[in-house]
Formats: structure tokens, sequence, C-alpha cells
């Protein structure tokens, strides 16, 4: 998949065809962008139920005609009765079942928020009409859904609600083709088509959450829910050669995107694709991560602001300066884990948005609503079980989060919408994706198809090591180990390097789209 596809009328990319179908559908019945890619999001928790659903986290960031950029952070913060007493003698959270659920689901917050700021004027029932029929009627399991599914086929049948009686009907797994059929998911999205979308926090649909959570043993209660309210923080920002970059802010690492985009443009790097661009890249990620992990996460925690450490120019000229151009920087350090979904969409408008959301691991926490068929996140899996620091549990506050969609705002009037699951790779696939295109001039679904990277673990993956698809050249292969990168070699086109995708409207009017040949994905236009 070498071409982007491109239309003037409107455009919708995601990891899964029918989901770009969904926002298309919209786009078509003269819906706008986030209507879209509200349709996508409800779409994709359906079709995607290994990579993110209606009970995990979601991230915007919306560009209006006008050209103003506004970010949505609909992420749940941890529950009340979830503080240190409730993990006594453990070392650590479960990253499976009740006490791993304990985190508010604030992905239908976003979607709440991001169409009350909006024009488009079609109804909730249309915008989750094809997420109720897919749900309703079944779809067929994907390769990557199927393999996810029998690898973790053990610790999720083990969880306590519905998990077997949906993804694992009889005992065993569902395979490649079968028919997954959700008929309380449908019953769930029909009920927030009709009540509206803050039902899922203080109606009907709420009192049954918060029961079957309760039964479950998750500490989440209807208080928790009720309380929850999705946010507008400030995008942040930095200018680099060419664009005006934005990102999402603390709790997720979009400070680290930012950063090894800065990083990067200060090397002087002049052409792609060799062992400049690379291990430039890669060394700019490891200075990020080293920031990242010393100072994002839950932003009222944060003794320095995030877009204070993209302002320093003397901080950033110094962490570009220990990047060594011949040699790589001893690794690892610890990495973080999560699995994801990206999608985008634009309108005739000039509306273009860039959106994430996630149950964090593969089917999040295992445990299944009975009654709605929500699958609930483990995001809180991630705080520390300490009294203070980085990431420490306490009720009320918000975890580090991996997710972080992107947008651009090129000098020459372009905008460009980017992103990827993928956990610790996130940030690496927006650095490659983003460099190719806007830097080394490659077009767009050439920069999203080209061979990638990645240092340390994404969803999946334990090791640490900087893993290279084969279809890199060998002698920046042997380039590279020779400058002391601890090199794995990967497949050619290996789902490790996440789902990534694009967006670009171009002056114009010009729309342009790529999705990812390693996802179940399509660009839908017309």
């Amino acid at each position: 998949m070498m071409h982007a596809p491109s239309s003037h009328n409107g455009l919708a990319t995601a990891p899964h065809h029918l989901a770009s179908q969904a926002g298309l559908s919209v786009l078509k019945d003269g819906g706008t962008a986030v209507e879209a890619c509200v349709a996508m999001a409800a779409t994709l928790a359906v079709v995607y139920p290994h990579m993110t659903g209606i009970g995990g986290d979601g991230f915007w960031l919306i560009h209006d005609p006008d050209g103003h950029v506004h970010a949505i952070d609909a992420c749940g913060a941890a529950a009340a009765r979830a503080d240190l007493s409730l993990y006594a003698g453990l070392k650590d959270i479960p990253w499976r079942g009740p006490l791993a659920a304990n985190t508010v689901a604030g992905t239908v917050s976003g979607w709440k928020q991001a169409l009350a700021g909006d024009a488009g004027t079609l109804s909730l029932d249309r915008l989750l009409r094809d997420a109720i029929d897919l749900a309703r009627q079944g779809v067929a399991v994907t390769e990557g859904g199927a393999q996810i599914a029998a690898a973790k086929h053990a610790e999720l049948i083990a969880q306590r609600g519905a998990y077997g009686d949906i993804f694992a009907p009889g005992g065993r797994p569902l395979k490649q083709g079968e028919r997954l059929c959700q008929p309380a998911l449908a019953a769930t999205l029909q009920m927030l088509a009709d009540n509206g979308l803050q039902d899922f926090y203080t109606g009907k649909l709420a009192r049954s959450i918060a029961a079957d959570l309760v039964a479950l043993g998750s500490p989440v209660t209807a208080a928790d829910l009720e309380a929850h309210r999705a946010i507008e923080p400030r995008p942040l920002t930095l200018t680099v050669k060419g664009a005006h970059l934005y990102n999402t802010a603390p709790p997720t690492q979009g400070l680290a995107s930012l950063l090894i985009l800065a990083l990067f443009d200060r090397l002087g790097v002049t052409e792609g694709e060799g062992f400049a661009h690379l291990h430039g890249l890669i060394e700019a990620t490891k200075q990020a991560f080293l920031v990242r992990d010393s100072h994002v996460g839950d932003p009222a925690h944060m003794p320095v602001p995030a877009q204070s450490i993209l302002d320093d120019r003397d901080a950033l000229a110094a962490m570009a300066g220990r990047i060594d151009p011949a040699r790589a920087l001893p690794w690892p350090q610890d990495s973080a884990l999560g699995d994801t979904c990206w999608f985008g969409a634009a309108d005739a408008r000039g509306q273009v948005v860039s959106c994430i959301q996630s149950t964090y691991f593969e089917f999040g926490s295992g445990l299944v609503l009975p009654q709605t068929g929500i699958t609930w996140q483990n995001r809180g899996a991630s705080f520390r079980l300490a009294q203070q620091g980085w990431n420490a549990l306490a009720p009320g506050r918000k975890p580090f989060h991996t997710l972080n969609p992107a947008l651009a705002r090129f000098h020459d009037g372009r905008v460009m919408a980017y992103g990827t699951m993928g956990g610790e790779g996130q940030p690496q696939t927006q650095a490659a994706i983003f460099s190719r295109y806007a830097w080394f001039d490659v077009p767009l679904q050439q920069a999203v198809t080209m061979p990638r990277w990645l240092l340390g673990r994404t969803w999946g993956e334990s090791s640490t090591t900087l893993k290279l698809e084969s279809r890199f050249d060998p002698a920046t292969v042997a380039a590279l180990a020779a400058a002391g990168h601890d090199v794995e070699m990967l497949a050619p086109f290996t789902a490790t390097m996440g789902h990534a995708g694009a967006v670009v409207r171009h002056a114009d009017g010009l729309i342009e789209g790529a999705t990812d040949p390693r996802s179940d994905g399509a660009v839908a236009t017309w």
C-alpha cells in the first residue's frame, strides 16, 4: 500500500475498515469530522474489542475550520476506594481482574464533550447506528483479534464476568472469520443513543454499570461515575522547521512525542532513512523518555508544567547536545505498555480531528460487565503502590497514559492529524511518520507503510531491544549495531510496530489519508 487516497469532500481513516466506513457514511450524510470520529469510536468498540471500547479512556485534538485547535482529556481518575489499603500485602496492582478495574472509563464523556462544542447536527442515534447494527448482527473476527484472544485466553477466561460468554463461547476463543455478536453492547449503545451520553455516568445505564462493577469486586462506584467529567486542557505546542506541532498534555506522553521531534530538529540531519535519521530519532527518544519518566503524570501532581519544558530553549539545546551522533546511549529504562486505536477524519469545511482511545491491555482488565457487555479498562494498573512520587496511587488521581494523538499545522497551510497504537512505540512511530512526510518529502501513505523501528516494549512484547522490521537496508542495520544499539530483527510487516494512520488537509481543500498495512484498516473517502 503506497498511495494515499484523496478527495475534496471528506475522509475517514481507522485501523478497521468497518470503522472507516462508519465515519465516511456520517460525512456523506452531512456530518462533521467530529461526528465522523464519534461514529468511528463507537464502531471500533464493537469491531476491535481487543484494542478499545467504551470502558476505556480517550483523548482528542480538534482543528476547527477557523484554525483554532483544542484538546479533550477523557481520562478517568482512580476510584474513591482505590487507595493503598485496598492493595495491602501486594507489591503491585494486578494487571487483570477487579483490582485492575480501579478507574472510571472516560471515553464516552469525550464523545459528549467533542459533540457539545461542535457545529454538527446529526442525532446520536444516527452517529451510533452502524456500531449498534454491527454489535447486534455480528462481525467477522480479525486475524489479529483471534491471535490475541488465543494468546491471552487463559488469563481472560479466568476472570469473573461475561468475557467467556461473549468472547469464548463453549470455552474456547473465537477464531478468525467467526461471527462475534455482542447483543448486550448493542443494547448499551442504543441506550446511549436514546437517553444521551451522560446516561453512562448519571442515568439508568450508570446504575447498571455500577452494579456490575461492585458485584465483580471493582472499587469503582456510582459516585465515582457521577463525579467524572471530561475536560479541555490547553494542548502542548511546539514550533519546528516548517510546522507548528500539537499534542495532548499530561497525563499523556504527548510531551515525549513533541520532545523527540524538537531534539531531532536540532541535529541537522538532511537525509532520511539512513543511519543519521534512525539513530538521531532513536537517541532523541531516549532523551525524551528520560524526561517523560521523571515528570509526566497527573498534571495536578507535576511540579514542572509540561509546556515549560518545551519552551525552555536552553534545556532543549542541552538535551540535544547529549546525543552522540555516532554512539548509542546505553539502554534500557523501564518501559510503558498498552494497546490503542488511533483514528482521524477531515471534512470539507476544514475541520481535522486526531483521536485515540484504549482499554490499555488487550481486553483491558478482563472484566466484561454482564448487563451491559462493556469491557472495563485496566489503565489504573499502571499506578505505583507508593505514598507519593511519580504515578503513585491515590483516590481521584489520573494515571499516566501512553495515549497521545498528534496534529501539525504546516506553515504552507496544510493540517495533518496522525497517530498510532503501540504503548511505548507511539511517540516513535509519530516521529517516523512526521519526519518522513514533513522533512524528507516522503508521500503520506509511504511514510506509514515504510519499515519502522521500536525502542523498548509495546503491547505483546516484553524485550527492551531496538526492534527493526527486516525491510531496512542491511547497511543501515549494521551501522546501528556497530554504534551500540541492541538490534533485534522482526518480520517485514509486524503489528509490533503499531497500527498507524494519518490525514492531511491541504490549503486548497484537497484531503488525503493513509492507513497502516499492518492493520485491518482502510481510508474511506468520496
